[in-house]
């Protein structure tokens, strides 16, 4: 018999999973919500100091009882914060766990605090900072408003009852739970291990596949065959939203079942390091910081395209974006016909980098348009997919040598479970602020649904407000189409593409 046992995330209890755990038990497993202290459980005694360990306990005794009671396959399932006190008894009992399931969770380190992994930047901040309160520090954190829901995960799927119910029975969170860093031995990594994503919340199964692909270390060990995924299309609280869908994840990912991340292959070029998939020639290029420069013919002074990656981008990733060949290849293409292009690395290395990684791009632009050749009269910028929410700073308040601003596959609302807090880095509310600023935006018709939407929201924003976008479809196109197998679909979109700027910079 497998038998599930439940750890919910912070601020809930047990009750979350009443309508999971009742189709888990209508097929036949035997389930335990663990009642966490505090949360659900026993109340904190007078003085009591309730951390991370106090949850991990809860959760081994929870364990131990299985062990002795029933034997069967134990699967331990954690959600949200709950991911922690989980990990913290399965590397203590890794004999004893047959799989651990991070429900929507993130992928806790040994060392390193709950609060890392809490998707409100400014919470974050304002509980490290200035002060802030520190491990072992006693307290608890309120419960969220119910308008305040949003800053712990998306709300996507659940109804007005759901979400008074959620907040009607939040219990605040004792701190020391978030802030007392996970201790693991290693012994937890033997134990096979399944991910349950969120598209309405977070990433999806094939952007995590392009993480891999970047080669980050850590997101690595996910291409590891004993780990599956599944994906439910609802917000951070499946268990409310959809606890069918969720018992027959969990159903699968118990039996093994699941989709697993193909690993990096050393004889064969991730997709972000394929061909571009026009054959351009070579341009004289010139390399000063962080920016690289594509000359066309004759002395200039030129228009320029500024071309802006994606990411976030491992720190160690060799080569660096602006060797990647979609921007050499833009760069060539763009210089040959009449303009400078210019690739840029900038320090996008994690969800919290928009800040600085606006910095390096905002001074590779003045680098650009200082430079003799260039007409810094006639600029246009060009964004990538995660590097959509760098286009808000210029919809926002567009100086008058922006010509033309474009994107491509572009991210253009950060995802919930990003933690980017900044009203700044949000392209669809600063669309109604871009004039009459040309926009050139690439859609591909085969876009990961959580990247689509926010497509979407961008364009209805823009219908709204009159804005001057300009679409250019890629009906089976998919992110990163331009290394994914050359079409002739996607070849005359970036022709397309390519034109639809330039005329812009040259009228």
């Amino acid at each position: 018999m497998t038998v599930f046992i439940l750890v919910a995330g912070a601020f809930t209890g047990p009750y979350v999973w009443r309508d999971t755990a009742a189709r888990l038990v209508a097929e036949g497993a035997e389930v335990h919500t663990v009642a966490l202290t505090g949360l659900g459980g026993r109340p904190a005694e007078p003085g009591e100091a309730v951390d991370l360990e106090t949850h991990i306990a809860d959760v081994l005794a929870v364990i131990d009882s299985v062990v002795v009671e029933s034997g069967g396959d134990i699967v331990l399932v954690g959600h949200d914060y709950g991911i922690h006190p989980a990990l913290g008894a399965a590397d203590r009992r890794a004999r004893s766990v047959a799989r651990i399931v991070h429900l929507d969770s993130g992928m806790p380190r040994d060392g390193v605090p709950a609060l890392a992994a809490v998707p409100d930047q400014r919470l974050r901040e304002e509980l490290t900072e200035g002060g802030g309160v520190q491990e072992g520090q006693a307290g608890e954190l309120p419960p969220p408003a119910r308008d305040a829901w949003p800053r712990w995960g998306s709300t996507a799927g659940l109804s007005e009852a759901q979400l008074d119910g959620l907040t009607a029975l939040a219990a605040p969170q004792p701190l020391g739970t978030l802030l007392q860093p996970l201790r693991l031995t290693g012994a937890v990594a033997a134990v096979p291990v399944t991910g349950v994503l969120c598209t309405g919340n977070g990433p999806g199964i094939e952007l995590v596949q392009l993480m891999v692909d970047l080669g980050e270390p850590a997101i690595q060990a996910l291409a590891d065959p004993r780990v599956t995924f599944f994906e439910l299309p609802t917000g951070h609280w499946p268990m409310l939203s959809c606890p069918a869908e969720l018992a027959e994840a969990l159903t699968d990912a118990a039996a093994g079942r699941g989709h697993r991340l193909k690993p990096a292959d050393a004889a064969e070029p991730p997709p972000h390091l394929r061909p571009f998939l026009l054959d351009v020639p070579e341009r004289p290029r010139e390399r000063t910081g962080n920016t690289d420069l594509y000359l066309p013919e004759g002395p200039g002074p030129h228009p320029a395209v500024v071309f802006v990656h994606g990411g976030p981008v491992p720190a160690g990733a060799r080569p660096t974006p602006r060797d990647w060949p979609t921007f050499t290849g833009y760069a060539r293409y763009v210089a040959g016909h009449g303009a400078v292009a210019a690739t840029v690395d900038h320090r996008l290395h994690a969800f919290t980098d928009y800040g600085r990684a606006a910095e390096d791009v905002a001074a590779a632009v003045e680098r650009v348009r200082a430079d003799p050749r260039v007409d810094a009269d006639r600029i246009a910028l060009w964004f990538f997919s995660g590097g959509g929410p760098l286009t808000a700073d210029w919809l926002a308040a567009p100086p008058a040598w922006l010509r033309c601003l474009a994107a491509n596959y572009p991210i253009l609302a950060p995802l919930p479970s990003w933690g980017v807090a900044e009203a700044r880095f949000h392209p669809v509310r600063a669309v109604a602020r871009a004039g009459k600023l040309p926009i050139v935006l690439v859609r591909a018709g085969r876009e990961m649904a959580e990247i689509a939407a926010t497509v979407e929201e961008f364009l209805t924003a823009a219908r709204r407000c009159g804005a001057d976008v300009e679409v250019v479809d890629v009906p089976e196109g998919r992110h990163g189409f331009e290394t994914l197998g050359p079409t002739e679909e996607a070849r005359d979109a970036v022709r397309r593409a390519v034109g639809a700027v330039l005329t812009r910079l040259t009228t």
